[in-house]
């Protein structure tokens, strides 16, 4: 048995039917009928959900927006009540979503129509499941959600007259959701009251779907009498704990494939998905691997990020790829030019015994960070279940090489190999092309890349409070001590080992202080670089860019005088900028961010005043926008954040400002007295930043008596 309950999977349920929705004409329509046959309740789960799409967009179809249809549902059933789970996003996603206003107007358009932003998720999470359930006896999963820029045809064609969304045009989009019905669908019913109940506190009562049959007319099954398993990724957060089904799905199923290994992502960075393909690539007689992922990532940000990281777990598994087994391609299709398919699709067929069809993308967030579900099958020795599987390989591989699944079934018993079909079929119109490869950045780059948009766990702020001690009841015991010193002197190693490079590297060839000098000179001597470098302040302050790396990049720029100006300048200027942020969101929402420690510092602010924002300045608790925007949604006035700001950040600043002075000697003439120079000033520097802080806890300790 390959499915195991709690280990890499919820638990199997049967399907009486199923069906593979390949892209979003055929899931949009497959809902919008299947929605008009509900009598209780629909259940929505998604990432995005857009009041203004439509579902049906051929010719004569009724094209009202999703909410305008929904609302229309109501008002025919008086029993059907409409629940719609979005997860409450990040500001980051706010240009390419419903904007705030017009996302709550457009739902609150009838009383058995509810809605809810779902905040209940470690900071930095997602929830990112795609789950629709009716009556609790039809139910979607997939990569699809109910939004913009989803729906197109299977023709992927460089130009729709329909593939266009709220006034815009979109390129090609290639996705794929499965439908089920019977116990699978009352199982998921029972899911998403349980993440409504999660995020609402409101219990919604299960309805008796048994007698109906809301599977959509004209869309032939797939797959019937087959039990079906459910697969979660949910992060631990408050009370519930971590469970990591999707991610032990795709090892044990990489594990256990003979022939083929196919897969469909969007992404392609998950270190633990990545090691298991590496480690399959070096086996003797291991199976073949053909992987379709989007040419580029969606804009330059995740060309920069995700695109860095997907291309540095390429270049691993083409390093462990001895025995030619491995095709990592995108697909082509003639008249595109510049534009791509952008593959959405989350997918992966082992031989003809297993695959999964669902949320999850192949990167860490989506093994272990982000709430995701999947559904799976596997044959185990059942016919019409390998028959099922073998077909839905065999129809996207149909697709992306414009052929027939007729055609690709016969190549495939023909070369009784995958790679060899693919090259066989491969034509001008339509095709699988090799992935163009791409430089990645340098390790350091890419790492810290990697914990901040792709992280495998949840980081909380309450962790960082936890490690810098605020709000601790013993501050100064001795394994803490011991464990700040090590920093210290870890501190003190890197930049030792920063000079020996500088004197006896080919770093110190290029990385010379002309050529530093050059550059910041470039930026000196411009008319406008006093506003230039404050404006960067403000912006950056903003975006949670670290104070810290831009004073540092003052101080090389401008040197310790006017870098100090302009530092200190810049730093107020920043932090009055997202305190300011911070009261315009209003304390629900910057609360809801920071952690119920952080919140525990805002009363502290409020309380304490400035010394206290001094103090969180010395003590760097959180980043420096959080903090702010924290202070910003406290009663602390703006004087005594301003005073305390600049008590607290002038001392480091000075110290930087110090340093710099003494490094940029050490980087004109190196040598080991320069390095002492340097190693003096960084520990005079720090020790007077220490005693400073010393002070102001000791002030904190007589005000608090």
């Amino acid at each position: 048995m390959f499915f195991r309950n709690d280990k890499n999977c919820r638990q199997l349920a049967k399907a009486e039917r199923a069906a593979f929705l390949i892209d979003g004409e055929a899931y949009f329509s497959a809902i919008a009928e299947a929605c008009e046959k509900a009598r209780y309740a629909i259940y929505i789960i998604g990432w995005d959900v857009d009041s203004r799409i439509r579902l049906r967009r051929n010719e004569g179809d009724e094209q009202d927006g999703f909410a305008d249809f929904l609302k229309r549902l109501a008002n025919e059933n008086p029993e059907l009540n409409i629940y719609i789970l979005e997860w409450d996003f990040a500001m980051f996603y706010s240009l390419e979503r419903e904007t705030w206003p017009l996302l709550y107007l457009n739902w609150e358009i009838h009383e058995r129509i509810h809605f809810v932003l779902d905040e209940q998720h470690p900071v930095g999470a997602s929830h990112h499941q795609k789950i629709v359930v009716i009556d609790d006896s039809l139910a979607f999963v997939g990569g699809l959600d109910l939004t913009n820029s989803r729906w197109d045809t299977s023709e992927h064609a460089p130009q729709h007259p329909e593939r266009y969304d709220n006034g815009k045009t979109y390129n090609p989009f290639h996705d794929v959701q499965m439908m089920v019905d019977g116990k699978v669908a009352a199982v998921l019913g029972e899911m998403a009251r349980m993440r409504w109940e999660q995020a609402t506190g409101d219990q919604l009562s299960a309805v008796d779907g048994t007698e109906l049959d809301p599977w959509p007319d004209g869309f032939v099954p797939d797959l019937e009498q087959a039990h079906v398993a459910i697969l979660r990724t949910i992060p631990k957060f408050n009370s519930m704990p971590e469970i990591r089904e999707i991610e032990k799905f795709y090892l044990d199923a990489i594990d256990q494939a003979k022939s083929s290994i196919y897969i469909e992502n969007q992404y392609l960075t998950s270190y633990v998905v990545g090691t298991a393909l590496e480690k399959s690539l070096c086996k003797e007689d291991g199976p073949e691997i053909l992987i379709v992922l989007p040419r580029n990532c969606s804009g330059w940000l995740e060309e920069e990020t995700m695109g860095a990281l997907r291309q540095r777990l390429i270049n691993k598994l083409f390093q462990a790829d001895e025995h030619e087994r491995l095709k990592i391609c995108y697909p082509a299709r003639e008249g595109l030019d510049t534009e791509i398919i952008n593959v959405h699709s989350k997918i992966m067929v082992i031989d003809d015994d297993l695959m999964t069809v669902g949320s999850a993308n192949l990167n860490n967030r989506s093994m272990g960070f982000d709430t995701e579900c999947n559904l799976a099958l596997a044959a185990e020795g059942q016919t019409h279940v390998q028959q099922a599987i073998s077909g839905f390989r065999n129809r996207l591989l149909a697709e992306h090489l414009g052929t027939t699944r007729e055609k690709v079934a016969s190549g495939l018993e023909e070369n009784e190999a995958l790679l060899a079909t693919v090259a066989a079929l491969n034509n001008n119109e339509r095709s699988l092309q090799d992935l163009p490869q791409i430089e990645t950045d340098t390790l350091a780059e890419i790492l810290s890349v990697n914990e901040i948009v792709d992280p495998e766990r949840p980081v909380s702020i309450d962790r960082w409070l936890d490690y810098f001690d605020i709000n601790s009841d013993s501050r100064d015991d001795e394994a803490r001590v011991k464990q700040k010193a090590w920093w210290f002197v870890t501190v003190i190693a890197l930049m030792v080992l920063l000079a020996i490079l500088w004197r006896w590297s080919p770093l110190g060839e290029w990385l010379t202080m002309d050529s530093l000098a050059a550059m910041a000179d470039a930026i000196r001597e411009s008319p406008m670089s006093t506003p230039f470098v404050l404006a960067i302040y403000v912006i950056g302050s903003c975006l949670m860019v670290p104070v810290t790396v831009m004073v540092l990049a003052t101080a090389l720029s401008f040197g310790p005088y006017t870098g100090f100006a302009l530092a200190f300048c810049g730093s107020l200027l920043g932090g009055l900028a997202s305190y300011l942020l911070g009261r315009w969101l209003g304390r629900d929402v910057v609360h809801k961010l920071a952690g119920e420690k952080v919140n525990r510092l805002s009363r502290k602010l409020a309380h304490r005043g400035w010394l206290a924002v001094a103090l969180v300045r010395m003590i760097p608790i959180a980043p420096f926008t959080i903090v702010n925007m924290v202070a910003g949604s406290s009663d602390i006035s703006t004087r005594s954040f301003l005073i305390g700001t600049a008590v607290g950040m002038g001392p480091g600043i000075l110290a930087i400002m110090l340093f710099e002075g003494a490094l940029e000697h050490a980087i004109r003439e190196p040598g080991w007295s320069s390095v002492v120079v340097s190693l003096i000033v960084l520990s005079l520097a720090v020790l007077f930043v220490f005693l400073f802080k010393r002070w102001l806890l000791q002030k904190d300790t007589e005000q608090e008596q």
